[in-house]
């Protein structure tokens, strides 16, 4: 037993300790509610990645504001990352529960069950590794973003910083790119494209859709009427 009361205030003090280093190194996302990020982590880890490989990094990115986003656009992107994101303030715990069960199923993270606000919060200021901090950064961070900023500026930054090949970066870019027009004019087809690439967006390229992108759109155009976005965000700056 004294073995036991050891080995669970052990892990206690573990998990207080990685609490406190979470939150003590914590970013303050408040700035984010009248000013737009310069870059990202994800940002300058493409860059990072491009020059070890003796390369320069290639970085297209124009950003527009939330009102400048085709609302077709807004709706296919919540069905294919977030359907529940009015719901949630931050965190999904039913989804995070379903994926933890799953990870813990078969011995690995193969699931991240991150909302949207989840996934900003790691592409403004985490990296893609999956250990716990990292993990627990992401989930406080998600619900400070919640908590300073209204959804549609969470959803506006989203759409402005995610990747959506290589070196594009927001909707505007990938829009242009993709179907030489303007974010704002997006239709729901091409909006259910874009959208459905945003899993895996070096490989599943709206330029070249495959069988697979082109079942996911399919998937996301069926569903887009049953969501619907945020109201306008207010006005950002520079």
């Amino acid at each position: 037993m004294r073995r036991l009361g050891r080995g669970l205030a052990a892990a206690a003090a573990v998990m207080f300790s990685l609490l406190a280093y979470a939150y003590l190194t914590l970013p303050d996302p408040r700035p984010l509610a009248k000013r737009n990020p310069a870059s990202t982590a994800f940002i300058e880890l493409r860059a990072r990645e491009a020059a070890a490989h003796g390369r320069r990094s290639r970085r297209v990115q124009q950003w527009v504001r939330y009102g400048q986003i085709s609302p077709n656009l807004k709706r296919a992107v919540l069905v294919a990352e977030d359907a529940a994101f009015w719901d949630h303030e931050g965190i999904d715990l039913e989804q995070l529960q379903e994926s933890l069960e799953l990870n813990w199923a078969r011995g690995e993270l193969l699931r991240g069950g991150s909302t949207i606000t989840q996934q900003l919060a790691k592409n403004l200021y985490l990296t893609p590794s999956k250990n716990p901090v990292r993990k627990l950064r992401e989930l406080i961070i998600a619900r400070r973003l919640e908590v300073e900023l209204e959804k549609a500026r969470i959803l506006e930054l989203y759409l402005n910083v995610i990747e959506w090949g290589d070196g594009i970066y927001g909707i505007e870019a990938a829009a242009r790119t993709y179907f030489d027009r303007s974010a704002a004019s997006l239709g729901p087809v091409e909006s259910a494209l874009l959208a459905a690439a945003i899993v895996n967006p070096r490989v599943l390229t709206p330029a070249h859709p495959t069988a697979r992108l082109r079942r996911r759109q399919q998937m996301i155009l069926r569903r887009m009427g049953a969501v619907s976005p945020p109201a306008e965000a207010p006005a950002a700056g520079p």
